[in-house]
């Protein structure tokens, strides 16, 4: 009967480290669980939809339908007399439950107008830097935002670049996203935004120099968001920074009247 037990006492005790050696290797060898993030970029022409109202409460229906975890918000006003100096940000927070940031670009009408971005993630950090301008016109910038993804950092930009024929601007402001790039090495970067200008165009294609379109990786279709009654042209992008572990699985064009863009919604691949 000793005998037994000794010997039983000895096979575990050389079974044990093999165990917690195998143990040990296969969570090594595990790779990071795979993550999916709604991303969602949306001029929402101030609040004011088609049909001339300010109406928040549509837009944040159709964020919170869209189960969006990350929102790039183009031309959204801050205590600006068109809106009756309401704080969009601060409302379209509470609407959606999620958190807001806003960074002024342009003084107007004795307030404030700009980007913001809503999210589900904790915010690490953010900043704001407003682009050279080349010549007299509305400023513009580009909201930049760390985000803690389930402990992984995911750096979301935002902007809105010039709107005019002649494209001096948008290539100058392409240019300074590529130094941005530089500040983030690294890490994944997501850029939403309404970029003024096709995928054929000089912008789009040195943005493509740096970034994956979201579009053309997943889309169906034209992509097209504007105008929202007959659209014909795609000038609102989500761009995900080359060699970065993100991918899109599906993107598409929301229907809504509640703004003079079409909101675009892509479920990415974090792995």
């Amino acid at each position: 009967m000793k005998m037994n037990r000794r010997l039983a006492l000895i096979t575990l005790g050389l079974l044990l480290p093999l165990v917690f050696t195998t143990g040990c290797a296969v969570a090594q060898n595990q790779k990071p669980a795979e993550q999916t993030l709604r991303v969602m970029t949306y001029n929402i022409h101030h609040g004011e939809g088609l049909d001339g109202k300010v109406d928040l409460e549509r837009i944040a229906t159709l964020i919170k339908e869209q189960r969006a975890d990350i929102v790039g918000l183009q031309e959204v006003d801050k205590g600006v007399e068109r809106t009756a100096k309401r704080d969009l940000p601060a409302e379209l927070a509470k609407l959606t439950g999620m958190t807001c940031i806003f960074s002024n670009n342009y003084h107007h009408q004795g307030g404030e107008y700009g980007n913001a971005v809503l999210t589900r993630f904790p915010v690490k950090s953010w900043t704001n830097r407003h682009y050279k301008m080349l010549r007299p016109g509305e400023q513009r910038g580009i909201l930049q935002l760390v985000l803690d993804v389930h402990g992984r950092e995911l750096v979301f930009m935002n902007t809105h670049i010039d709107y005019r024929p002649d494209d001096s601007e948008r290539l100058s402001n392409v240019e300074e996203i590529r130094e941005l790039l530089k500040t983030y090495a690294g890490k994944p970067v997501v850029l939403t935004g309404d970029f003024n200008d096709t995928p054929e165009s000089r912008t789009c294609t040195r943005l493509a120099e740096m970034f994956t379109d979201s579009w053309a990786a997943a889309g169906q279709g034209d992509g097209f968001t504007i105008p929202v009654k007959q659209p014909r042209k795609r000038i609102d992008y989500i761009w995900l920074s080359k060699g970065a572990p993100l991918e899109a699985k599906s993107i598409s064009v929301l229907q809504s009247e509640a703004s003079d863009h079409l909101p675009v919604i892509a479920e990415l691949r974090f792995y």
